[in-house]
């Protein structure tokens, strides 16, 4: 991947070049000049705004979770492409008075460039992780707002929805995968089952990588593994020990 970023005004955008712009000898550009002089397509801040795509009629599905994920057609822009456009929202209390604003600590603490190098840096060592297409911070003073857009993975089935079918072969392959991102040094904060998707063939993914990091082993392995069973449990309280037994079995055979 070659990482490269525009500023337009108060709008910070990073992105994979490789995608959007076939970059010059540079793996890092930063340009300020207008969308319409660039040689080729490259990213603007309205690509990350619901209603581009939806005057486009480009919006073909959404995914659950805090706030919606949109799911558009970037065939315009990309060739064959669908892409999933994620705004940062806040959870819990705190959502009722400031649902998607952050502290600003500087350009590369903010959570969407944070996010978008990490899945980066995954993508690069071979990982399942959704190609990061780019991201785009406003600074709006002390705070700013962020989004992500990475390409969507073609007939992904969240783990949550196969659960009350999922034979032992599954939860097993899930149990190599997570082993593979520990060993790599991945604590995935909120490891659950709606954040592992299933392509149709049959590979395991990892998704929403928001505030992950990478660590030397320790005693936060076992804490992704906690969070996970409580999901299991949650969307499948049945057959949450055979899930389990067979997860585990897949984490320590790799």
């Amino acid at each position: 991947m070659r990482l490269a970023t525009l500023q337009f005004e108060k709008e910070f955008i990073l992105y994979d070049a490789g995608i959007l712009w076939d970059a010059a000898a540079t793996s890092q550009i930063v340009s300020t000049r207008p969308l319409s002089k660039a040689p080729k397509p490259s990213p603007e801040p309205a690509w990350f705004s619901a209603d581009f795509w939806q005057a486009r009629g480009a919006v073909v599905g959404q995914a659950p979770g805090r706030g919606t994920s949109l799911f558009v057609d970037a065939s315009s822009i990309v060739s064959d492409q669908q892409w999933v456009l994620r705004k940062y929202h806040r959870g819990g209390l705190v959502a009722k008075v400031n649902a998607s604003r952050y502290l600003w600590l500087g350009l590369e603490r903010t959570r969407a460039f944070r996010e978008f190098r990490l899945t980066a840096l995954l993508k690069g060592k071979g990982l399942p992780v959704a190609q990061p297409v780019a991201a785009m911070v406003h600074h709006l003073g002390a705070t700013y707002e962020a989004a992500l857009i990475t390409r969507r993975l073609e007939g992904a089935q969240a783990l949550a929805d196969l659960l009350p079918k999922a034979d032992d072969a599954l939860l097993v392959r899930v149990g190599k995968t997570i082993q593979r991102f520990h060993h790599a040094g991945l604590d995935h904060v909120d490891l659950n089952a709606r954040n592992l998707l299933i392509t149709p063939d049959e590979q395991v993914w990892m998704i929403d990588l928001d505030r992950c990091r990478l660590r030397s082993p320790g005693r936060w392995q076992q804490a992704n593994l906690h969070r996970l069973v409580r999901s299991l449990r949650k969307f499948s309280p049945q057959d949450t020990a055979r899930h389990w037994q067979a997860l585990l079995q897949g984490y320590h055979q790799s």
